[in-house]
């Protein structure tokens, strides 16, 4: 075969395959599944791709295979390092097999989640990954209507009726409260996420109220301060809280950016933390072990969930009978930002 040298207003598949000297059929291989090409043939084809300046005609590769190529994920945020490193594992994995991440923001709304998941469908993703469970059944009708595969991560789903690659919430908020109340800790508040259409939030304080109801104790509504997960909202909670009588000894934070906010706010205070109070967080978040004091908080398997609804996913759409993993374990991080209550 003649290589092409020189450069093309608009190349096609055909002049990809002449310059790198392999046939039409294996190009075409090579865009719908990389991972069944030889390396060889793989590093002739991105070498030509690049020189020619090649850009596949996506509305004709649809067509043809009737696939987009195309994930879909809706996460509750992007102004948020947990959800960024998240993405970046699943779409460095799911590349690999020659698909690409299409990425959307709910801003934890339900309503917005709806529309953009409804676009997402409406432009042809070949499958979905959604974060927890709390949504209206008919996104889950439409999905299963358009079979198009779906996996939902950071939940568990204890009925079964949904795919989900995830953790317990209720069990890892029971986990460190139990470690808490085994420091001595009787008097509990908790900075929480919003409640309404979140069930990663509301299971996470039910599991703080269930494990305290085992020992008989409990955890008052008006102790419960929720709202927008952020600094900000961490801030002022810890001083709404800290104005009770009498302050609790301990507050549980449904996320760590609440407890950096805690944190930051007990310096303006000058409540001594772990001393005076102790504060936890959720996920284990790059800043955690950086604060002073450094948090005790629960790290969260993120990089298991993004790599197995990955392979989740890519396999379900290669048509493969395939089973959602079990549950994933959370873990307890014990660092300087809890002590046994003065």
């Amino acid at each position: 075969m003649t290589k092409i040298t020189i450069p093309l207003d608009n190349p096609t598949l055909d002049d990809v395959a002449r310059h790198a000297d392999v046939s039409p059929a294996t190009v075409s291989r090579f865009m719908n599944n990389p991972s069944i090409v030889s390396e060889r043939s793989k590093r002739k084809i991105e070498e030509s791709i690049r020189e020619l300046s090649y850009v596949p005609h996506a509305a004709a590769r649809t067509l043809a295979s009737k696939k987009s190529r195309m994930i879909g994920v809706v996460v509750p945020s992007l102004d948020d390092a947990l959800f960024g490193h998240f993405l970046e594992l699943f779409h460095s994995h799911i590349s690999t097999e020659g698909y690409t991440t299409v990425v959307a923001s709910s801003g934890y709304s339900s309503d917005e989640e709806h529309i953009q998941i409804t676009q997402m469908v409406s432009h042809g993703v070949d499958a979905l990954l959604l974060v927890g469970l709390a949504r209206d059944e008919s996104v889950y009708s439409l999905l299963n209507k358009k079979k198009i595969p779906y996996a939902i991560t950071w939940a568990t789903d204890d009925l079964g009726e949904h795919s989900c690659v995830g953790f317990s919430n209720h069990d890892a908020a029971v986990k460190i409260t139990e470690y808490l109340m085994d420091l001595g800790h009787r008097q509990f508040a908790m900075i929480s996420g919003t409640l309404k259409g979140n069930d990663r939030a509301s299971n996470r304080l039910q599991g703080v109220r269930d494990a305290l109801a085992r020992r008989e104790l409990s955890l008052p509504d008006e102790l419960v301060i929720e709202g927008p997960i952020g600094i900000e909202h961490g801030q002022k909670a810890f001083k709404l809280l800290m104005s009770r009588s009498p302050r609790p000894t301990v507050i549980v934070c449904g996320a760590d950016p609440l407890a950096y906010g805690a944190i930051f706010e007990s310096k303006v205070l000058g409540v001594e933390v772990p001393q005076d109070v102790s504060i936890t967080g959720f996920d284990d978040t790059w800043l955690a072990a950086h604060l002073t004091p450094s948090l005790t908080t629960l790290r969260t398997p993120q990089q298991q969930m993004s790599l197995l609804s990955a392979e989740y996913l890519i396999a379900k759409l290669k048509g493969e009978d395939v089973d959602v993993p079990p549950t994933l374990g959370v873990d307890l991080v014990v660092r300087e930002s809890c002590s046994s209550p003065a």
